[in-house]
């Protein structure tokens, strides 16, 4: 078996050793350039590596396992990886053929000004209140980041972040429906989790070929500041503003061109089209 190997940033060679140790696979370094150069692919690093280079591994349609090692694994996290013992564990059942990849979906952004380039994210998009810690958070040195740094950039945001006019069109098969209100964030869902841990859209499912939409309406910040932890366990789902629901894909537009982020990472602004790639992506991870 041959595997390439994906070094994101704060990692090394040295990451590879466990895998190394024991093992028969030849080992290549770099995103390989076509299907025929590797049998699988291994990449080191948080959700941004992974974001990043999302168009490769879709194009390639290799086997794909994560070694959680950035400053934030929300993805790995969906994936029941939450250290590297766990993917060291799958890739020793993938290499001795006990488990075979799985098909999980993506998520897709089109830009309306740009409709002909598309960007994939693993976890989920957003806008508003979510974004707006996001850029604070990239801002920060990496290891704050990897220490509840996403968590500290939001808090000061609940204060004073203002709610803005969002129209959102969802389209299920045929049907669609279309609705405006003050909103405060919006967040667009591939996996649970994002933020480090936070379970913004705990039915989310990366199979079923829709996107989870968590949509929270205009609160005051008190209110934002009790609901804050209740998201690290979903229960924020039960608070009046919070409105949860699926659809296929969306339409999303609001008064003045609002930042969309993605996996942690500026991707574009609104209006948008996101939508969802059903079985784009091969993994390497334990039986859901």
């Amino acid at each position: 078996m041959r595997a390439a190997v994906i070094f994101g940033l704060g990692t090394s060679p040295a990451n590879l050793d466990p895998f190394r140790a024991n093992s028969a696979t030849e080992w290549i370094e770099g995103v390989p350039a076509s299907s025929s150069d590797a049998d699988a692919i291994l990449i080191f690093g948080g959700d941004g590596t992974i974001h990043r280079h999302l168009p490769a591994l879709v194009r390639l349609g290799l086997p794909v396992l994560v070694v959680p090692a950035g400053s934030g694994n929300d993805f790995a996290r969906a994936l029941k990886l939450r250290s590297t013992r766990d993917s060291l564990r799958a890739w020793r059942s993938f290499e001795s053929g006990k488990v075979r990849a799985q098909e999980i979906d993506l998520g897709v952004i089109t830009p309306a000004a740009t409709p002909n380039r598309t960007h994939y994210f693993c976890c989920v998009a957003g806008c508003g209140l979510d974004s707006a810690a996001a850029r604070r958070a990239n801002q920060m040195p990496r290891w704050l980041r990897g220490h509840g740094g996403y968590a500290l950039a939001l808090l000061p945001a609940l204060a004073k972040f203002p709610a803005f006019s969002m129209r959102l069109t969802r389209f299920h098969s045929e049907k669609s429906e279309e609705v405006e209100k003050p909103t405060l964030l919006a967040a667009f869902a591939n996996t649970q989790f994002y933020g480090d841990g936070m379970r913004i859209a705990p039915q989310a499912d990366l199979a079923d070929g829709k996107l989870d939409i968590c949509w929270i309406n205009r609160l005051n910040p008190f209110k934002l500041f009790c609901m804050f932890p209740t998201v690290y366990f979903g229960r924020h789902l039960l608070m009046p503003g919070v409105e949860y629901s699926q659809a296929e894909r969306v339409r999303v537009e609001t008064e003045r061109p609002l930042d969309i982020y993605a996996d942690g990472e500026f991707v574009c602004e609104t209006p948008v089209e996101i939508g969802v790639a059903a079985g784009a992506l091969r993994v390497i991870a334990p039986p859901h």
